[in-house]
């Protein structure tokens, strides 16, 4: 049975719904050396921030029983030498490409933005508003529905109108759906989530944190069923936008969970580091797995798992109304 496998987000379209991570598959250069990148439906690009960064000091990463425990802090060449450098690379090999963008400040994401509007190798923005806002005491923009709002707000105006703008969000807040629908109302087209989950590790033996900022992003399959989570949580609150779902993606029955929880399309990323070819695998997979259900097309699988709660639901409420019936 042949699966048709376009991924539909807003007016994107791709040709299949298997994304390259950002922060995980750097600028192409590095994947390219063991994926035929043109065969994944996009690749997201790592964070650029208007000027280069340096990150953060090292030690920036730790290993989990569960995943990867990291701090690199959006290490980047800064926004000119990403267009004139990487960009032009990507451009000349015909990758679809998503640019994730990040600032410390909304005029810092807008100035951004602006410096990619009208470039033929960018397909849609991800406005990584997870990262921290410096005028806000280090707090995450996502934090905050006003910050997340304004930033929003600031890349839909500075951007190409035929640009889609995907919100990057965060599992660390009390209120997803809010958060979604305040960043709809501010311009988003669309949502990325998640972002890595705070967490820490201490060395037992120096008794001091292994990282050297302390707190880190925690990612890989620990995280999935948050992610997981948080998918189905903005399909209910924001049901008509799209959304890239991530986190701890390894295997196409993985993907497949994000899909029927109401994911557009998937990322893959830190499988990626212990297997270049994850991405192309984890394609084939899902492939499988939506043909081995029956569905023909990756459309008809996008927020099934809603449509069965519902019929659950319904069949809850039926039984709990036929004793009171028989009583009566």
């Amino acid at each position: 049975m042949s699966v048709d496998l376009t991924a539909r987000l807003g007016r994107l379209r791709l040709p299949n719904p298997v994304l390259a991570a950002a922060g995980t598959a750097g600028a192409g250069r590095e994947l390219a050396q063991f994926v035929d990148l043109a065969a994944l439906g996009a690749l997201v690009t790592p964070s650029v921030m208007a000027a280069p960064w340096a990150g953060r000091p090292a030690p920036r990463s730790a290993g989990t029983p569960s995943g990867l425990l990291s701090a690199h802090g959006l290490i980047g060449p800064g926004i000119d030498a990403f267009v004139a450098a990487d960009l032009a690379l990507l451009a000349e090999r015909g990758l679809r490409v998503i640019v994730s963008i990040a600032g410390t400040h909304s005029d810092e994401f807008a100035e951004v933005a602006r410096k990619l509007a009208g470039h033929p190798a960018v397909a849609a923005i991800e406005a990584n508003i997870s990262c921290p806002n410096h005028g806000s005491r280090g707090q995450m923009f996502a934090a905050d529905a006003i910050a997340s709002a304004r930033v929003i707000g600031a890349v839909r105006r500075a951007a190409d109108p035929a640009q889609p703008v995907f919100a990057k969000l965060t599992a660390d807040v009390t209120d997803l759906g809010h958060l979604a629908r305040v960043c709809a109302d501010s311009g988003a087209d669309g949502f990325s989530l998640i972002n890595t989950v705070s967490g820490m590790v201490i060395d037992t033996d120096t008794l001091a944190p292994v990282l050297a900022d302390g707190i880190g992003g925690l990612s890989g399959p620990a995280v999935r069923p948050i992610a997981v989570r948080c998918v189905w949580q903005v399909r209910r609150a924001v049901p008509h936008l799209p959304i890239i779902g991530s986190g701890g993606i390894a295997s196409g029955l993985d993907a497949l969970q994000f899909v029927l929880a109401g994911a557009d399309a998937v990322a893959v990323g830190t499988a990626t580091f212990g297997d270049p070819r994850a991405p192309l695998r984890v394609l084939a997979e899902l492939t499988e797995a939506l043909a081995a259900r029956g569905f023909a097309r990756l459309s008809d699988a996008v927020g099934y798992a809603h449509s069965q709660a519902a019929h659950l639901d319904d069949r809850q409420r039926a039984a709990r109304r036929r004793p009171a019936e028989e009583l009566a």
